[in-house]
């Protein structure tokens, strides 16, 4: 095998460096015309997701870390877009709220559009203990409301978490369910119940363990 001396490394490292574009530069909020040419023809409600809206093209033009006033703008906008239900009522039923759970449907580029969407939330979460397939990108949630309780202001945070993460965290990564209509205002009301409903296995008490000394007893 030839060996390759020192100069030809830093020449190699030059070279690659000068064909990546410099991270300082602002990536531009378009989507390159290849990019939208490769998807199938759809209808004009589904290419229009494709358009940044004013909160994406923030993400994007900041790399995800907006400051300052665009940060606070962000927020508050996103923030004024939450809308509770007319009647108060925040809790559904759990068990559809496990079915939307589960559901990874809907939306994506080779679904019919009159597939039933779905919440995907085990491809990020931890939520029900039967269910071992699930992603840990976004935090565990086994034992949501057992530990946090149910009342009013925990219903309102879970809420609005939902509905719109980046209410509270500006560039999230957890989808805008209810801003974008994602999902209604029902199918949040269920997910909440599965989070946030004593009876929801979600909120299950933990087996006791036994511990090998007491087994041997």
């Amino acid at each position: 095998m030839n060996k390759i001396d020192l100069s030809q490394c830093l020449a190699l490292m030059v070279l690659a460096a000068c064909a990546v574009p410099a991270l300082a530069e602002a990536p531009s909020t378009a989507l390159p015309a290849a990019a939208l040419e490769s998807f199938r023809p759809q209808d004009p409600a589904w290419a229009a997701r494709l358009v940044p809206d004013d909160t994406q093209a923030t993400c994007i033009r900041s790399r995800n870390l907006p400051e300052g006033e665009e940060a606070a703008a962000l927020l508050k906008r996103e923030t004024d877009s939450v809308r509770f239900p007319a009647d108060g009522k925040l809790l559904g039923d759990w068990r559809r709220g496990e079915a939307i759970a589960q559901n990874g449907r809907g939306l994506q580029h080779s679904d019919a559009p009159d597939t039933v969407v779905g919440g995907n939330c085990y491809a990020c979460h931890q939520i029900a203990p039967n269910e071992i397939g699930y992603g840990t990108i976004g935090p565990s949630l086994l034992g949501y409301g057992r530990l946090r309780g149910q009342g009013e202001f925990i219903q309102r945070y879970t809420w609005t978490k939902i509905y719109n993460a980046q209410a509270y965290v500006p560039c999230s990564i957890m989808p805008r369910f209810g801003t974008q209509g994602i999902l209604g205002e029902q199918d949040i009301a269920d997910l909440m119940a599965l989070l946030l409903d004593p009876d929801s296995p979600v909120n299950a008490e933990p087996a006791a363990e036994t511990s090998n000394d007491s087994a041997d007893r």
